[in-house]
């Protein structure tokens, strides 16, 4: 038996709503979260509703009108004003007022109206506001019932019935009986504006120093702050900087056997220097960390850890809980491996092992000792192979005492994992952009991560390389596909990264023919790079990332709409701000050795403008403006020259 067999009205088909309310959404302070719904009853009575919220540690709900799209659609927005979890709940019932207006309007046309309708106007209004919790407003709705009662014929009854006075003072008062509430309410975790919007630079600290004869040092890092500032980047994210294990070491290019200079694989964690919350002695010291954030932060840059949760043969756990560890038949450790490729510099930890409680507290340690260090940004290493509820907990637990700190999710894996890792509470994923490639592709991809339900928990952030990841268009393309690429990651996502200086420098040597491996891999060995060698593209990418910060329309991703083209070769999309006064408009030559040129139908109805509407389109790289008007417009771009357009639309 149900609790309450007169509630009328369905609400349905929410959103946001992942898993049922299983898992919160995803929202930015100070931006709208819009939440809609489907509101129906039964009959031809007219439904209503408000959608209520509250933030972190609130008691009461503050409430919005739902406004309707029509086909039973509804939506309101509510925006939050300061980051954590935030809860939200749809309220509709039976709108016995609006109902009894509509009726009136049709009686009034029909000339059906009587006074038996004025009577029931009164009881309608009487009974609402025997029903309000409002003292006020009840009041006011025995007022308004004396008042239609007291009009003078029913024309002006029909005044009464239509005055806004009135309709706001229904609003108000109204009981709400046997209101439909949507239980539980559905929750939206709350992040600082970074975890959608930002500008990634991933460094080898060893590999930064200006002297080609010695390793880098975290004070080097120091040094290059002012060039990875020039370049516009928001966030630093700096590979282990942990000591490396002795044991098994890698050589160069991964070679099984590691020579006396080769400085081993930082993702091998661990040494008698210590573990996961040490700092390698070659990098410097914990208060030359320190340093450095301080630095960063002096330049508007945030520092970005790397949580790789594994460990060296040489690392401190192996000695002090051998228990967090997976054992052979003969007591040795399993290391790690992805058949064909082995890494036997690696121990994974045992997350099945009886002791997991004290793994996980001391994991979360090793979180809480970072943070404590002035770090809110972690790139988690791998975590599609550490069991999901380890990371609900560790990121639920980490998020209840510091709702600002951000984690990264580094999961090249199948899309239903990368997708639960996002619902278990990451901010922000790795995503299949690098292996994306034609136009067709890279539009299917972008409408997927930016259409419900995935909008509503994943955040995307691109990348054209990464230390894993020498892509193909990259070893192939040459210097337009380099630019090309940058364009695409920094205009498709709100939050793109880039690996360098192996980027701005175009390393593009694979390590044998078609591999993704680099020559040479920083992962293995100390590299110096000439940082002002006359072709780099870091000009480039500081232009790139003044655009995006200087146009609100590429600071989200939900805008998108791709412009179809009569030539394959091409890809177009636009971008615009809530009010569409900024319409960014990219097109992308995706063939990187030849001139190609071709007709773009720009979708004028997605900025709201008609088909004959004249406008220029500004080329925020080269300068230059096109006049174009109506739909179609010719486009031609030169690789050699510039692959690429990122226009601003101006009217």
């Amino acid at each position: 038996m149900v609790d309450e067999g007169r509630r009328r009205v369905v609400v349905a088909h929410v959103r946001p709503d992942v898993e049922g309310g299983r898992f919160p959404a995803k929202g930015i302070v100070g931006r709208p979260v819009r939440v809609e719904a489907d509101l129906l009853a039964d009959g031809h009575d007219l439904v209503t509703g408000v959608l209520e919220w509250q933030g972190p540690d609130a008691e009461g709900w503050q409430a919005v009108p739902l406004v309707e799209d029509g086909d039973d659609r509804w939506h309101a927005e509510f925006v939050p004003d300061r980051i954590g979890r935030w809860r939200f709940r749809i309220v509709g019932w039976v709108d016995r007022f609006g109902t009894f207006r509509r009726d009136w309007a049709a009686r009034r046309e029909a000339g059906q109206l009587t006074e038996a309708d004025r009577a029931a106007g009164v009881a309608l209004l009487t009974d609402l506001a025997r029903g309000s919790d409002d003292a006020a407003a009840a009041e006011a709705l025995r007022h308004w019932a004396r008042t239609l009662a007291a009009a003078e014929g029913l024309e002006a009854a029909s005044a009464v019935v239509f005055a806004d006075e009135l309709a706001q003072a229904v609003r108000r008062g109204d009981p709400r009986r046997f209101a439909t509430v949507l239980d539980p309410p559905r929750e939206v975790v709350v992040d600082p504006e970074i975890a959608l919007v930002g500008a990634w630079y991933e460094m080898f600290p060893r590999s930064a120093s200006p002297d080609p004869g010695r390793p880098g040092t975290l004070a080097d890092v120091v040094a290059r702050l002012d060039y990875v500032a020039g370049m516009g980047f928001d966030v630093l994210y700096l590979p282990p900087i942990h000591p490396i294990g002795h044991t098994r070491r890698k050589g160069r290019n991964d070679a099984p056997e590691a020579g006396p200079e080769d400085p081993g694989s930082p993702w091998a964690v661990g040494s008698e220097a210590g573990g996961h919350d040490a700092v390698d002695p070659r990098l410097g010291t914990l208060e030359d960390f320190d340093r450095l954030v301080r630095e960063a932060a002096a330049r508007g840059i945030r520092v970005a850890m790397d949580l790789a949760f594994q460990c060296s043969p040489d690392h401190p756990y192996v000695r002090t809980h051998p228990e967090w560890f997976r054992h052979r038949p003969d007591g040795s450790i399993r290391h790690a491996e992805n058949p064909p490729k082995q890494y036997e510099d690696i121990y994974p930890l045992d997350f099945e092992t009886p002791a997991w409680p004290a793994l996980w507290q001391e994991l979360k340690r090793v979180v809480e000792f970072w943070i404590a260090r002035g770090i809110r940004i972690f790139r988690v290493d791998n975590p599609h192979t550490k069991p999901f509820p380890f990371w609900e907990w560790l990121i639920g637990e980490i998020k209840r005492r510091h709702p600002d700190v951000i984690f990264l999710a580094e999961a090249f894996t199948r899309p239903k994992v990368m997708y639960r890792l996002a619902q278990l509470g990451f901010s922000q994923s790795y995503t299949y952009f690098t292996w994306r490639h034609d136009a067709r592709e890279i539009a299917d991809y972008v409408r997927e991560l930016t259409s419900p339900p995935v909008v509503d928990f994943f955040r995307p952030n691109f990348w054209p390389n990464t230390p894993d990841i020498l892509a193909r268009d990259l070893r192939e393309g040459g210097r337009p596909a380099f630019i090309g690429r940058l364009v695409l990651a920094a205009t498709l996502s709100a939050s793109y990264g880039i690996y360098g200086p192996a980027f701005e420098l175009m390393e593009r040597q694979p390590r044998e023919p078609g591999s993704e491996e680099y020559q040479d891999s920083e992962k293995y060995t100390v590299r110096h790079w000439d940082i002002g060698r006359a072709d780099s593209l870091a000009p480039l990418v500081a232009r790139i990332n003044a655009i995006r910060r200087e146009n609100p329309a590429l600071a989200d991703n939900t805008s998108v709409v791709f412009h179809p083209l009569d030539n394959p070769a091409f890809i177009a999309y636009s971008k615009h701000d809530a009010t569409r006064s900024n319409i960014i408009l990219v097109v992308v030559n995706l063939d990187w050795h030849r001139t190609q040129a071709g007709w773009v139908d720009v979708q004028l109805e997605a900025w709201g403008w008609p088909d004959d509407r004249r406008y220029t389109v500004h080329d925020l790289l080269t300068g230059a403006r096109y006049a174009w008007q109506g739909r179609h417009n010719y486009v031609e771009l030169n690789p050699d020259r510039l692959p690429a357009h990122v226009f601003r639309v101006e009217p």
